[in-house]
């Protein structure tokens, strides 16, 4: 145990770039890492770090020493969790990464019924549609919206991110109901702030166009668009999940069906680990079964 003990400091020394940094990770004195090092090097007869007062950098003795020890640790961790894993509950933060949309109308309402049937996690759900760092923010997974760009993450795929056009019944009697993009001229297209400058409707078969500059309204929330759209005040091309519920109830009517941009990929990412982890492994169980198709 005590050998260890010394590997750990060892590590956490080279992680954490000094001996204080590495001791408030391990909850020791940096006085017992400097000894943990120093009984290391006694034990083994080499040193393994150069030290001074402002910088520390590995031997050749601890470079190669240090490729054996995570190796060693890490079966360490993996024997502890694999029997710890049998018996935890599921607990603790889980920090949870997902597009505004999306997470509002689909994840959040999931994450009510996940934190119900798991009463010992809290989640932290932070919407946005930048792309955050799995690593450097410290999320336990994020949900990516269009291709990935990197074979490292674990990304199960969810169902794809679909668009709808709609317009309230009074906007379309009063304009008439489109049947082909070319059409959309005549019309009062509600524009997303984000499409302006050449950044149109994609839509299927036609080639994209610049509705911004034909649109009367622009906004840079989805949700205030829709709620102008169910004022009957032009047409809207949002997520689907924004609009199901309206066009359910009647509120809203789509149009232009054939003509649809193709669905983005929708994929919830999170890093390989070996060793079982609880919390992240129901969330992505109970994830994946809710949103299964029927």
């Amino acid at each position: 145990m005590d050998t260890l003990r010394r590997m750990q400091a060892f590590a956490a020394v080279v992680d954490r770039g000094s001996l204080s940094a590495a001791a408030q990770q391990l909850g020791v004195s940096p006085v017992m890492v400097g000894k943990y090092l120093q009984q290391l090097e006694a034990h083994l007869g080499v040193r393994l770090l150069q030290r001074n007062t402002r910088s520390q950098s590995l031997t050749d003795a601890g470079r190669n020493y240090l490729a054996g020890c995570r190796a060693v640790l890490e079966q360490v961790q993996q024997a502890e969790a694999s029997v710890e894993g049998l018996q935890a509950q599921p607990q603790g933060v889980l920090r949870i990464s997902a597009p505004v949309t999306w997470g509002s109308c689909v994840l959040a309402p999931l994450v009510a019924d996940y934190l119900a049937a798991f009463p010992q996690v809290s989640v932290e759900l932070d919407l946005g549609n930048r792309r955050v760092d799995l690593i450097e923010e410290q999320f336990d997974a994020v949900v990516r919206m269009g291709q990935l760009g990197s074979a490292e993450w674990v990304a199960r795929p969810l169902p794809p991110y679909a668009m709808q056009i709609c317009g309230a019944p009074s906007y379309l009697q009063r304009r008439g109901v489109p049947t082909h993009p070319s059409e959309l001229h005549a019309h009062d297209c509600l524009t997303h702030l984000a499409w302006r400058g050449g950044h149109g409707w994609r839509l299927r078969g036609f080639p994209e166009q610049d509705w911004s500059a034909h649109s009367r309204l622009l906004c840079n929330d989805g949700d205030g668009l829709r709620r102008a759209a169910l004022a009957g005040a032009g047409l809207i091309l949002q997520p689907a999940v924004l609009l199901a519920d309206d066009i359910a109830a009647g509120r809203l009517v789509p149009v232009l069906g054939d003509y649809l941009p193709e669905p983005r990929p929708l994929h919830l990412v999170y890093l390989p680990d070996r060793r079982p982890r609880p919390k992240l492994g129901s969330f992505v169980e109970f994830l994946l079964g809710a949103l299964a198709p029927d």
